[in-house]
């Protein structure tokens, strides 16, 4: 049985809400590492400074994780290179250039079933793994674009490692939850399954991995990972006994965990729900966020999804219009069901972008409904959440969303909406914001630069070389993609990558310092604050006859 943590208590009471902030807070600056005795020096003392401008001195889960990182960037030549890509017309010789710059590339052959059904084997692997793509990070490359901001969590999601790496023992500690163990050799992959997961989330995940192979070059890897929603590795089951936590890969984590986030199944298309691939359905989102105005749209708060999976969720559904109440949201409960037998004529995403106002509302966790709902130009009304996924920690609040009391949500939508009716031209800028970070910063190659960046980091912190296990099998894009059938197939077909990437990733950018992480952290907390003490004061100084 799979153990799920139970949602944070929220306390809206001021101080709480401030200590929890400093824990926060510190917690996030005594993580960061010392580079030297001095620096270390200066560090502790800016810590102390710190701790007494928030108010306490906390216990925190990262207390042990407070060195350099281990290992150090590998050096890679800079000089052009040659590789072969077998087909079926023999082999072709492509001239590999230096990172960051464009390189003579051809399309990968199409898939073969025929081929591969008659002999049920991999064929020879068309990836660049054998090519010279670079650790970006590394001084020694090419310069080339930044990541987006959120990249910079990737340090902290694997700082717990820093001091110790990651040794054989500790990935395999991590099988009691895990779905499956993913092994990356000589850029070719095996996996062993432990448990199915819930419907096609593994294979998706899978999927999505063979993908980033066909992009770029991977290390050797050895990971776990978990594909149920709720983070299992609790930080407080660790951090007392100064023991490494298992290295555990899934989609989301939340403040009391150490699960390593990783992009989840959606992106390559969720078949069960007709959800298209990300690369797919990103085009059809801004479409539709084209064919009408913001100022045209119904000026109301829409949400639509399943609420039998999460109480808080229920708690939503009282918001509705009734003939008596108008708390200005318009919920409706989605029956996938119903709408897989009539065809999903009632669930394209790219037709409800017809409210000013959309709702994110967590269901058991974290819900892949975020993307979706940010990229829709109308503001998103976001009910506090517990979870976060690799990119909603880019998000700030007042900015790209507004923020929602969890305890009180009617009156707190009803206020939102008023307010927003009232600064078009503002609230119009908060949906724009949050639409273009959706399809500027989580466009799909940001997607496969994310995922090679936490892999090609997390592989720097091993201390062994992964082998491929007795019970594994290979993986290769035939071996799945061949096997399927229906939409299942179409999105795997859909979401193919059919040449590897012409530059390196993106460059990750550094680690937060302490002051920076504070500042990014402490600004969160405040505007969440200031929109909490606009709604006190509406509802304190509105006539009990005025409420709905």
């Amino acid at each position: 049985m799979r153990e799920k943590n139970s949602l944070i208590n929220t306390n809206n009471n001021t101080n709480m809400q401030q200590q929890r902030l400093t824990d926060r807070i510190w917690r996030s600056v005594i993580r960061l590492p010392a580079t030297s005795s001095s620096s270390s020096s200066s560090v502790v003392l800016l810590c102390l400074v710190l701790g007494l401008l928030v108010g306490a001195f906390l216990s925190t889960r990262y207390l042990h994780f407070t060195t350099a990182p281990l290992g150090q960037s590998q050096e890679h030549s800079s000089s052009v290179v040659t590789r072969k890509i077998n087909n079926n017309n023999g082999d072709k010789i492509i001239t590999k250039m230096p990172p960051g710059k464009k390189e003579n590339v051809v399309s990968y052959p199409p898939l073969n079933c025929t081929a591969f059904n008659l002999t049920r084997r991999c064929p020879p692997s068309p990836t660049p793994s054998t090519s010279s793509y670079s650790d970006s990070s590394s001084s020694t490359t090419t310069a080339t674009a930044t990541c987006p901001e959120y990249f910079r969590w990737i340090h902290e999601d694997l700082r717990p490692w820093a001091t110790t790496g990651i040794s054989r023992e500790m990935v395999e500690s991590a099988r009691r939850t895990a779905n499956f163990r993913l092994v990356v050799v000589e850029g070719k992959a095996y996996v062993e399954v432990y448990e199915k997961g819930f419907q096609s989330r593994d294979t998706f995940t899978l999927w999505g991995i063979l993908q980033l192979l066909r992009r770029y070059r991977l290390p050797d890897l050895d990971i776990m990972f978990d594909c149920v929603d709720w983070p299992v590795v609790n930080a407080a089951d660790f951090i007392p006994n100064a023991t490494a936590p298992p290295p555990l890969f899934r989609y989301c984590g939340d403040d009391r965990t150490l699960d390593i986030v990783f992009p989840d199944w959606s992106f390559w298309g969720w078949h069960e729900t007709n959800i298209k691939p990300w690369g797919v359905l990103l085009q059809d989102l801004k479409e539709g966020n084209e064919r009408m105005p913001w100022a045209q749209r119904e000026p109301y708060a829409y949400w639509k999804g399943n609420p039998e999976v999460a109480a808080t969720r229920q708690d939503l559904m009282k918001c509705n219009v009734t003939p008596t109440q108008d708390w200005n949201a318009r919920v409706f409960a989605q029956d996938w069901v119903r709408e897989s037998q009539q065809g999903y004529k009632q669930s394209d995403l790219s037709n409800q972008c017809n409210y000013r106002y959309k709702i994110y509302i967590e269901g058991s966790a974290w819900s892949v409904s975020e993307k979706y709902i940010l990229a829709c130009d109308s503001v998103t009304l976001l009910v506090k959440p517990h979870y976060y996924d690799f990119f909603t920690r880019g998000l700030f609040p007042n900015h790209h969303y507004w923020p929602v009391n969890e305890n009180d949500k009617c009156r707190s939508i009803k206020f939102a909406v008023d307010w927003g009716n009232a600064h078009e031209q503002e609230a119009q800028a908060m949906g724009k914001a949050a639409s273009e970070f959706i399809q500027n910063e989580l466009k799909m190659d940001y997607v496969y630069d994310y995922m090679f960046h936490v892999l090609n980091e997390y592989a720097k912190l091993l201390t062994y070389k992964p082998v491929i296990p007795p019970n594994a099998a290979q993986l290769c894009p035939e071996a799945m993609a061949c096997l399927a059938q229906g939409r299942e197939k179409k999105f795997m077909m859909d979401s193919l990558e059919k040449a590897p990437a012409e530059t390196s990733p993106c460059t990750l950018p550094p680690p937060f310092d302490p002051p920076s992480l504070y500042a990014t952290l402490k600004k969160k907390h405040d505007s969440i604050q200031q929109v909490e003490s606009w709604e006190k004061h509406f509802w304190d100084t509105t006539p009990p006859n005025n409420h709905p």
